[in-house]
């Protein structure tokens, strides 16, 4: 079987256990993590570890990862000296990481050694921004944002990143009629409350953010099925 989920931001890690646990999940399954693991919750770094070592996850790039990659410079040298030294550009991607809740992985960060941060940043650069997959008879797109500039003669090579983890599709937007587009970044709640702690189907398209960054839970997709499963 096959499941997706996104947008963990720090969701505690023996939580979304309980969530693997609820939907059965076994080794022999796989699941697709479509970004944003880290940021505003207090265990994105530890979840990402924990993912760095399981065969059968894999991690499609968040905004937030991306945001996190383009302080690599902080990998190395973690104080609160090297961080006061910061200006220019530097300083500008540093605040804007920090300003989109950012901290609490700086604090997660600070913990490990530089041989940890550097397999951290290494598994990031790893991460593809799509990644396209057949189950239960259905082909799908899976995005962490869904797709920018649509256009159904596009190939998917050449979306540009900010097409694939900052987009934010309406209720009206239309991906392709046979392929279903999954994705995130957008919590559910912002297009109606009714949609709250809820993952919205459309014809063409399923968000599955939930609105873990927003202290609700996240919740995982099976394909096969399009079953749904969230957390208590």
């Amino acid at each position: 079987m096959i499941y997706v989920t996104s947008d963990l931001h720090g969701y505690p890690l023996e939580k979304f256990g309980a969530l693997l646990e609820k939907a059965e999940f076994s080794e022999k399954d796989f699941c697709f993590v479509l970004g944003d693991v880290i940021d505003r919750g207090t265990e994105g770094i530890k979840t990402l570890r924990w993912l760095m070592a399981q065969p059968n996850f894999e991690l499609v790039l968040g905004n937030h990862e991306s945001m996190m990659l383009g302080c690599d410079f902080i990998c190395e040298d973690i104080t609160d000296e090297s961080i006061a030294k910061l200006t220019g550009a530097k300083l500008g991607i540093y605040s804007s990481w920090i300003t989109n809740g950012g901290g609490e992985t700086l604090k997660e960060l600070y913990a490990l050694s530089p041989e940890e941060r550097r397999d951290v940043f290494d598994f990031l650069r790893d991460a593809p921004l799509y990644e396209t997959v057949t189950a239960g008879g259905r082909d799908f797109i899976l995005t962490h944002s869904g797709l920018g500039s649509f256009h159904k003669d596009k190939k998917l090579s050449e979306y540009i990143p900010h097409d694939l983890i900052w987009t934010r599709p309406s209720l009206g937007t239309r991906y392709f009629d046979d392929i279903t587009t999954v994705f995130g970044h957008s919590p559910t709640l912002l297009y109606g409350s009714k949609y709250e702690g809820r993952a919205i189907f459309t014809d063409t398209w399923i968000n599955i953010d939930t609105g873990a960054a927003c202290g609700l839970s996240p919740m995982l997709l099976r394909l096969d099925d399009l079953k749904e499963f969230y957390a208590d």
